[in-house]
């Protein structure tokens, strides 16, 4: 865990006011992710997302939680639209294990069993550090593409990322202290790589047999013809990636009215 995310548990964890309560909660769901092989759905979903937080409430407008996620995402030219993406024929598929600390806001006064409003839309915003393997399956064997260096890079790329998160959800008080939500948060990265694919195809000689074959794989479905010649490009030459999470909430909040009224 980065260093930074253990500093901001820590703070959080010890920071206390007089009004505030412990809420806590799991989300499960979808996740997706935009960038090279998918740059224009920001809503397909590829994958899962199963997470837990634990949140402090300020009051009924604000408050701030800790978030964990575990999920993978995945792509591949083969399902596009667009011929020149088919013609590409790359793919991948990455687990993605996040931990964030997030602000919210509500619309509404929200305080579940103690206050008079059931639901309320709501905001939020933070910050997120996560850990993402792209791997892609050839001839029937799952490979590490970041160990590959499948554009030639000198070293491999991070494993971590930090992302600014921003979203929107709905919360609703079903019963007593329990509040059913649902939210879409999207989580825009600071790597080009979490589908292992950025710039420029990579010179194959100097690359090994398994990196020069993974790197460009446009010749799979012909059996002769590759369009990866040094130097062409690859990618989409956007800077950044994006994930998102699509997810149901379910929570508990330790609230009384002495808390919020005292």
């Amino acid at each position: 865990m980065p260093k930074f995310v253990l500093f901001i548990i820590l703070v959080f964890i010890s920071f206390n006011l007089k009004a505030q309560t412990w809420e806590f909660g799991a989300s499960a769901g979808g996740a997706g992710y935009m960038g090279d092989l998918n740059p224009n759905n920001p809503v397909k979903i590829s994958g899962y997302a199963i997470g837990g937080f634990v949140k402090r409430n300020f009051n009924g407008y604000l408050s701030a939680r800790l978030n964990g996620v575990i999920s993978r995402v995945s792509a591949a030219d083969s399902n596009s639209g667009n011929q020149q993406f088919r013609n590409r024929n790359l793919s991948f598929t990455t687990p993605i294990r996040e931990a964030s600390i997030i602000g919210e806001f509500n619309f509404m006064n929200y305080i579940p069993d103690a206050g008079k409003n059931k639901y309320t839309p709501y905001i939020f915003l933070g910050v997120a550090a996560a850990k993402y393997y792209p791997r892609a399956t050839y001839q029937g064997q799952l490979y590490d593409l970041r160990s590959l260096k499948t554009e030639g890079q000198p070293a491999a790329y991070s494993a971590t990322t930090i992302s600014l998160l921003y979203g929107a959800g709905f919360k609703y008080n079903i019963t007593g202290k329990f509040t059913l939500g649902a939210e879409l948060g999207y989580r825009n990265t600071n790597t080009d790589y979490l589908d292992d694919v950025s710039g420029n195809y990579a010179d194959k000689s100097k690359q090994s047999i398994l990196s020069a074959a993974l790197g460009d794989r446009s010749g799979e479905k012909t059996g002769s013809h590759y369009i990866g010649s040094a130097g062409t490009q690859r990618g989409d030459m956007r800077p950044h990636d994006t994930y998102f999470f699509s997810q149901i909430t379910i929570s508990y909040t330790f609230v009384t009215q002495k808390c919020y009224f005292q």
